[in-house]
């Protein structure tokens, strides 16, 4: 069993305080364009293969950073499973990244509320720290480039319309 870093353990404290303050100043502005290339990363996912960011080149990507202790993720998940769902086949994944360092809540909460993209476990955080999570959730955009293009921090009922108008965006691009 792997003990939680001081570090680790302090940012679990401090992280729904942080979500909670960011969303009272941000309001529903919480989205913004960004730019760069998106950082590659490997990760293991639920079916236990490795999954790397830039083999879903020429898709667009949706990475989507949750926890089963954050109440919005959960709000959130079937929408995502809705967009991932009907938009598809037409190029565009979700990738669910969850950072929690015990697999087990995660895998729980699937349980509870299932969904047809793919989960991978950043149980170090070490794709969290490279995309400098603030909020949870956080939501990546990703164009068929590889390229940073939309970041949403925290989720509001409304966001998916935000989303969906930035898939179709991507798609056509």
């Amino acid at each position: 069993m792997q003990t939680k870093s001081p570090l680790n353990r302090r940012r679990l404290v401090w992280l729904p305080l942080l979500y909670g303050v960011l969303l009272l100043l941000v309001g529903t502005a919480a989205a913004r364009e960004i730019s760069g290339p998106a950082p590659d990363f490997t990760l293991q996912s639920r079916s236990g293969e490795n999954l790397k960011l830039s083999e879903f080149r020429g898709e667009v990507v949706m990475i989507n950073f949750w926890a089963s202790w954050c109440g919005p993720c959960r709000q959130e998940m079937p929408l995502l499973d809705e967009l991932y769902r009907r938009y598809h086949p037409m190029g565009f994944t979700i990738l669910g990244v969850n950072v929690e360092q015990e697999r087990e809540n995660a895998l729980r909460l699937l349980e509870e509320i299932p969904v047809s993209f793919p989960i991978l476990f950043d149980s170090d955080n070490r794709v969290a720290e490279r995309y400098e999570l603030m909020a949870m959730p956080t939501t990546v955009m990703v164009d068929r480039d590889g390229n940073l293009r939309f970041v949403h921090l925290g989720y509001l009922p409304g966001y998916e319309d935000e989303y969906e108008a930035q898939i179709k965006q991507l798609l056509r691009e």
